[in-house]
């Protein structure tokens, strides 16, 4: 019984590290170059963002997922983000203030 303990110990163990380097993976760094409130848009420059297949940096317009984000940060403000591709475009769906 101990060997399958420890085997299923290690296999949850390795899909939790595994989860996180993708959850690491799927986050952005990048700059706040411009909010618009009314809108529910921020625009951001960034890296290279593989999650959404931009293999280089550039300046973008995103819409948000949660109006509210947009203040939390201003322009200028370094932030981690993170975002999905819908019909619609390019969606924040986490955004953070960079520590």
């Amino acid at each position: 019984m101990k060997p399958i303990i420890r085997i299923t110990a290690a296999l949850a163990l390795t899909l939790g590290l595994t989860m996180g380097a993708l959850a690491q993976a799927a986050t952005i760094s990048g700059e706040v170059k411009k909010i618009d409130e009314g809108a529910g848009k921020i625009t951001l420059k960034h890296g290279a963002a593989k999650s959404l297949g931009m293999d280089e940096p550039m300046t973008m317009v995103y819409r948000v997922k949660d109006p509210g984000m947009l203040k939390q940060v201003k322009v200028g403000d370094k932030v981690t983000f993170e975002a999905e591709e819908a019909a619609s475009g390019y969606t924040v769906t986490r955004l953070q203030k960079a520590k």
